[in-house]
């Protein structure tokens, strides 16, 4: 008999996408992007996302305070409206409590939620509460809007499009072994920890991105650049290749990397959690728009590869040459640890 952690969490995706694919409306993007994107208004479209949080699974709740986890619950879901292109307005939010959870700990977790919410500009207007046994568990869901011409979906990169990143790779990754590894915390563990605790949703930036005809697919790295790519290319019906040697890691994750003998090009690729944006750009464009972003954000947007055509599957090269990667991503079934979520 098979097992969920034969199939994975694609498998599982693309199980569940068929059962209700011909219950979809028309007008109607579901399964398989950030974000269902719903007909609303004219010039406006209705983004929808949730995310779930399990202790032991997605947080340390020994090692992540109280504020932290509320401000990154909601971060986790606007990173999605982000990668969509638009802007989100409304959050909901649900929580599974065991009795002994105290006041204190609770109160702390909205401080770090509003927070967010106050400097995002986007309420929290409802949801639910329940008690649990444990483990604890915390399910956020926001709305946002885009205009229909402005919205990235997964599936619209071609052969040729430059594949590109709108900032480092592998700080969240880093942070979350540090913790794992129980090393001290001088000043750069603690710099990556705050990263993997405190991610920056790239809200500004997801909005720039869409206004650009030229970006032709966008999503957000939640699970790592080897596993997101691979999700373009399912949508798209492409194949990738991706230039170890250019994905942008911070001096901090670097030093880090070199301090502890960590693979950094596994950090880099395979990390997750950093909540930046992966996107493709139509070849002849790419300068001109990489150009604008610098002037806008005043960073690089960064290019780490190129898609081909389908056949090609995803090739990962080191200086040009074909070189192997020791880790896909992470995938929710694959295993129980504290691990990125979707």
């Amino acid at each position: 008999m098979r097992k969920l952690s034969d199939i994975g969490e694609f498998g599982l995706i693309r199980r569940v996408a068929a059962a209700f694919a011909g219950a979809r409306p028309a007008g109607v993007v579901g399964i398989g992007d950030d974000c269902a994107v719903l007909p609303w208004r004219k010039d406006s479209r209705l983004l929808v996302t949730t995310d779930l949080l399990v202790e032991d699974i997605h947080f340390l709740r020994s090692r992540i305070t109280a504020r932290d986890l509320g401000y990154k619950s909601l971060a986790v879901n606007l990173s999605d409206i982000a990668a969509m292109g638009g802007r989100p307005f409304a959050a909901f939010l649900s929580l599974g409590l065991p009795a002994g959870t105290g006041i204190g700990w609770i109160e702390a977790f909205f401080v770090g939620l509003r927070a967010l919410s106050r400097s995002a500009n986007v309420p929290l207007l409802g949801g639910d509460t329940t008690g649990t046994p444990g483990p604890l568990v915390v399910n956020l869901a926001v709305l946002g809007r885009v205009h229909p011409s402005r919205i990235k979906l997964r599936s619209g990169a071609r052969p040729g499009d430059v594949v590109c990143v709108t900032g480092t790779l592998g700080d969240s990754g880093g942070g979350l072994r540090v913790l794992l590894e129980e090393r001290p915390l001088g000043r750069d563990e603690s710099a990556l920890v705050r990263k993997h605790h405190r991610p920056r949703p790239h809200l500004a930036e997801g909005e720039w991105l869409g206004r650009r005809a030229a970006v032709t697919a966008m999503i957000d790295v939640s699970d790592g650049i080897a596993s997101d790519l691979r999700r373009i290319m399912e949508q798209s019906g492409c194949g990738a290749e991706a230039d170890l040697d250019r994905l942008p890691v911070s001096p901090v994750l670097r030093r880090t990397a070199v301090r502890y003998g960590w693979n950094l090009a596994e950090f880099a690729a395979a990390g997750g959690e950093d909540y930046c944006l992966l996107a493709t750009i139509r070849k002849r464009d790419f300068v001109r728009v990489a150009a604008a972003f610098r002037r806008a954000f005043r960073r690089p947007l960064v290019p780490i590869g190129r898609i081909t055509p389908a056949s090609g599957g995803l090739s990962w090269l080191m200086e040009g040459r074909p070189a192997r990667l020791g880790s896909r991503g992470f995938d929710h079934f694959a295993g129980v640890s504290a691990s990125p979520e979707d």
